[in-house]
């Protein structure tokens, strides 16, 4: 039988191509999505998609609204979201929103006695936000191997972020080989209703320059100028 595993899925190329590759592991998969008052809401509607055309076993929308907290380009309709490099931490960094989604795809992960959580945080083509480091993803494992009662009975839980230390390029090209459709992901800090993305934002940008170090055409829809 296929072990169950959790999977964060935001709807974005880096979430997408972390479930073909769970998929491709052998995992059944269970999709988890956070609409958490994002601005780029769109991309809700993304990973209902991928979901569906990556044999998801199971997909479920978790609504926390952090709007009631702010303090990010993404959660606060106050903050403008930047639309050249920064330096530090951008404004889009959402406060303790890895942690937050994680605990919830733990929470599911025991009640599917999964043992399995997949993430696609990376630190190499990436803005710089604190908990997409290998070090987080480390003491986020330790701690939830301390506060389960899943772990505690001997069913340690590994926390697996295969993206961690790959380009943005050769995640375009592993998930490309595994049949993902990046044309129907979202990726952008402000995309519209339609899911079309601004081109200026850092996740734009980022976005753009792997797919030209990858040698492949960006499928991505833009708004006009």
């Amino acid at each position: 039988m296929m072990r169950n595993a959790v999977v964060l899925l935001s709807g974005g190329l880096d979430s997408a191509t972390v479930l073909a590759m769970a998929r491709a592991q052998g995992f059944a998969c269970y999709a988890l999505s956070v609409d958490y008052g994002q601005r780029h809401h769109s991309e809700l509607a993304a990973a209902r998609r991928i979901a569906q055309m990556l044999g998801a076993q199971e997909h479920r929308m978790v609504k926390i609204d952090l709007t009631g907290f702010g303090g990010s380009a993404l959660t606060d309709s106050n903050i403008a979201v930047p639309q050249q490099p920064t330096e530090g931490i951008p404004l889009t960094y959402v406060p303790a929103r890895n942690t937050i989604m994680l605990s919830l795809a733990l929470a599911w992960a025991e009640v599917l006695q999964a043992q399995d959580i997949f993430i696609g945080v990376n630190a190499v083509d990436y803005s710089g936000y604190p908990d997409c480091r290998p070090a987080y993803i480390e003491a986020f494992e330790r701690m939830a191997n301390l506060a389960t009662r899943a772990a505690v009975e001997g069913r340690t839980l590994s926390l697996h972020a295969p993206l961690l230390n790959l380009s943005k390029a050769e995640i375009i090209r592993q998930g490309s080989a595994l049949g993902v459709n990046y044309a129907q992901t979202v990726s952008c800090y402000q995309a519209d209703e339609a899911g079309r993305a601004c081109g200026a934002c850092d996740s734009c940008r980022l976005r753009r320059a792997g797919f030209a170090a990858a040698g492949m055409d960006d499928p991505t829809a833009y708004r006009a100028a």
